[in-house]
């Protein structure tokens, strides 16, 4: 089995594969299309983010997979792996490990893919070192209307990132704080009425995914997803899917009640590419430049006999 780098040689192949593709990013999917036609290839051309694509030959057997970086994020994403016909091929846990060690080259401490639950792709990942960590659908909120204008969603600045943190650290669990890092800027749009919420956007020619962050106790939430999905600006006709994860469950019926269309259940999984070394390690003490040391006096007492 040999497995390299794709190269301007493999464009047949992946052209002849191009319909054949299983995405691992799932929100990319909706928004950008198939990650191997020529809108989603041309989506990655991004001096910003690390490209890597690798295809493994054997036996009169091609697999073709993707990875993806943004520069400063702890974590990269499997793009895609094709033929879908193939995804329970042996050899498919060797190309996942590939993608994933060069991951680790750009410095990458987690590796991320979703896919739906019953996929043939699950075990195959499995093997190579992924395991479950979350679940989330897309819920298809495209159709839904009456959105009431008296609620807004004003865009985040600067002096509302502190609030952001803060919330997503009170709703994300701690175990997947690391995974799934608090924003480090302030972007996406906030709502203080009735309790805090947050929610950022990834857009695209194809769709509009919404990532909802709104606390328990916030009230009129039907309300506030109405209005967020309603004055999206510059929505067009594009179609809006709201991304609802596991820890967030509750959020499905209120979707359920307004009227949406549930996507099939997906499992996120994630690989990690370093681990916490516990221990313990000695480690030597340096002096200051121009610091002495003075010796202690410790007088002695005579003991009586």
């Amino acid at each position: 089995m040999t497995i390299r780098s794709l190269d301007l040689l493999d464009l047949p192949t992946i052209y002849r594969y191009r319909g054949e593709a299983l995405s691992l990013d799932t929100a990319r999917a909706l928004t950008r299309g198939n990650p191997l036609g020529a809108v989603g290839m041309l989506a990655y051309m991004n001096p910003q983010r690390h490209v890597y694509s690798a295809i493994s030959a054997a036996e009169g057997t091609t697999l073709l997979g993707g990875i993806t970086h943004s520069n400063g994020e702890p974590y990269a994403r499997l793009l895609y792996l094709a033929p879908a016909q193939d995804l329970e091929h042996p050899n498919l846990p060797a190309l996942i490990e590939n993608l994933s060690s060069e991951a680790g080259a750009w410095g990458a401490f987690h590796v991320l893919a979703e896919l739906d639950e019953d996929s043939p792709a699950f075990a195959a990942l499995r093997r190579a070192g992924f395991s479950v960590y979350a679940g989330q659908r897309m819920w298809d909120v495209s159709a839904l209307r009456n959105a009431s204008a008296s609620i807004k969603w004003p865009r985040a600045k600067s002096v509302n990132l502190p609030a952001i943190q803060s919330l997503h650290h009170q709703i994300v669990p701690p175990l997947l704080q690391p995974i799934e890092p608090a924003p480090r800027k302030a972007s996406g749009f906030i709502c203080g009425e009735g309790g805090p919420c947050y929610a950022s956007t990834s857009t695209g020619l194809n769709g509009i995914v919404v990532f909802p962050l709104i606390h328990p106790d916030a009230k009129d939430v039907a309300a506030k997803l109405l209005s967020l999905i309603h004055f999206l600006p510059n929505r067009g006709g594009r179609p809006v899917y709201v991304c609802v994860r596991t820890y967030q469950a509750w959020l499905e019926h209120v979707l359920e009640e307004l009227g949406a269309r549930p996507g099939p259940q997906q499992a996120v999984m994630v690989k990690h590419m370093t681990r916490l070394i516990k221990e313990e390690q000695t480690a030597r003490a340096r002096q200051p430049a121009g610091a002495t040391v003075q010796p202690s006096r410790v007088s002695r007492f005579a003991q009586k006999k």
